[in-house]
């Protein structure tokens, strides 16, 4: 496939990960090569993935694409939280590509315009295209998927300024409506933010009892009551409920960390995990 115009420079290559193709190429590999999984008896639906530097959170966002690097998608979804500000409830790009050292990963904009049509319908509010945007959480996840699925893939961009149910149960009808068969969602999000060890993991272990359960509104109230928290909360309700849709019973916790981990400071960590979402029957 030939250069495609105007694609979305990178704002974290050599900071957030490597910035030259072969230095990523091997570190992605590395982090596959350490993440043991066995193969999942059923058919996948979704994952969940942290979106910290590489070098944070890498180890284990490899458990989840260890997992779905036999599966061959024709489009991949990525819903991700939007850190900065913006006026507008959903978001995309603008770009007809992301760029990465590893090269670019086209956008499927047929599908773009097919889940904005579904989502004003539904919501009264479609996804709204933005350039050059400095989101780190949904391009983080594309070298990963580059590496297993050398062959390419069709991209659906999605960054959610608001995590409300309303908006993320409506954005999770109208994927299952648009998606095609062959398609894989991914939800990226990092779970609590700053405390101490002990107490991120009591934090973590309820957003991730209720991930396990499948049931997207206890997420939503373990957030309503501080017992929990993640900053892509919204994201990983919306692939909870359009995994159910899609006939998912079952979702496995993969593989569970924190910041601490690699710094050695346990005072103030962030927590990440991996999971996998699929249908056994």
């Amino acid at each position: 496939m030939g250069a495609i115009n105007n694609p979305r420079p990178s704002p974290i290559a050599g900071t957030w990960y490597p910035g030259d193709a072969e230095h990523l190429a091997s570190s992605i590999d590395k982090f596959l090569l350490n993440a043991k999984t066995q193969p999942v008896k059923g058919h996948i639906k979704a994952i969940i993935v942290p979106h910290a530097g590489h070098r944070y959170s890498g180890g284990v966002a490899a458990y989840a694409y260890n997992t779905i690097r036999e599966l061959r998608p024709k489009t991949v979804a990525v819903i991700s939280p939007m850190h900065q500000y913006h006026p507008a409830r959903l978001l995309t790009t603008s770009h007809e590509a992301y760029e990465t050292p590893l090269g670019q990963v086209p956008v499927n904009r047929d599908l773009v315009r097919q889940l904005t049509q579904s989502l004003m319908t539904s919501l009264g509010d479609g996804l709204t295209p933005i350039a050059r945007d400095q989101e780190h959480s949904l391009e983080i996840q594309l070298p990963f998927l580059q590496r297993i699925y050398p062959d390419g893939y069709d991209l659906l961009p999605v960054m959610l300024r608001d995590q409300s149910d309303e908006t993320t149960h409506a954005l999770a009808d109208a994927l299952v409506q648009v998606l095609p068969k062959n398609s894989l969602l991914v939800a990226s999000s990092d779970l609590s933010h700053f405390y101490a060890e002990s107490d991120a993991h009591q934090l973590d272990g309820a957003i991730l009892k209720a991930i396990q359960e499948l049931i997207p509104d206890e997420l939503y109230r373990v957030e309503a009551e501080s017992r929990g928290f993640a900053c892509g909360l919204g994201a990983i309700a919306c692939v909870l409920w359009a995994g159910r849709k899609l006939g998912a019973d079952r979702v496995d916790i993969l593989s569970q960390a924190t910041s601490g981990d690699v710094t050695g400071d346990r005072s103030s960590v962030v927590g990440y995990a991996s999971a996998v979402v699929y249908q056994t029957s």
